[in-house]
């Protein structure tokens, strides 16, 4: 699968969003996505493999970070990079599943709750680590009610989506080690989330 045949069936996995037409940033990950996907697609890698691989990298990083704050941002990164690929794999070698397409959404909401918990433990207060995640599973919720009722593309781009939120847990965690401020990133988390969905609400009313 060359790279046009990578973009366009990516596009289909994405609401139409072409990534050939996306901003450098954007292009090249998902370029990149697709290039380490075809090496470890010819490995006989299964996208659940990485799938499964990246959740474990999420789980791994409360229990790092009242440890080392910088290794925690770390496996955050890492997990993110899991999450671009397990995709790029199921494409390139023609893996596409419904139960893939699920068992990712899952660990994508399960790996933020461990990374939401990380702030926890290193001095968010609960309640804020709690208004974060809830906020974030709004976003999400809201997004696949609306495609059930009818609505046929993503609705926007909102600026709480899924590389926000690991902007937010990455940066935010390795920031701490230098002033230690806990409960900036969940705030600016949730803060975020709650931007996104009035976003997403206003994109769900015009397509319904």
């Amino acid at each position: 699968m060359n790279w046009d045949e990578y973009a366009t069936a990516w596009s289909g996995l994405h609401g139409g969003f072409d990534p050939r037409r996306a901003s450098p940033v954007v292009r090249g990950w998902v370029r990149t996505a697709y290039r380490i996907g075809a090496w470890l697609s010819s490995h006989r890698v299964s996208p659940m493999a990485v799938t499964t691989f990246g959740l474990l990298l999420c789980v791994a990083v409360p229990l790092v970070a009242p440890l080392s704050l910088l290794a925690a941002a770390l496996l955050v990164v890492l997990a993110a990079l899991a999450d671009g690929l397990d995709g790029a794999v199921a494409v390139v070698s023609d893996r596409v599943t419904k139960t893939g397409f699920v068992y990712d959404s899952m660990a994508d909401r399960l790996g933020e709750a461990a990374w939401l918990t990380a702030f926890w433990l290193v001095g968010a207060p609960g309640w804020l680590v709690v208004v974060a995640g809830a906020a974030s599973w709004l976003h999400e919720y809201l997004r696949a009610r609306a495609t059930a009722a009818g609505m046929s593309e993503i609705g926007a781009v909102t600026v709480a989506e899924r590389p926000t939120r690991v902007l937010v847990a990455g940066l935010g965690l390795a920031g701490l080690a230098v002033v230690a401020l806990p409960w900036v990133p969940p705030a600016l988390w949730a803060a975020l989330q709650f931007a996104g969905l009035v976003q997403l609400w206003i994109a769900v009313r015009r397509a319904l």
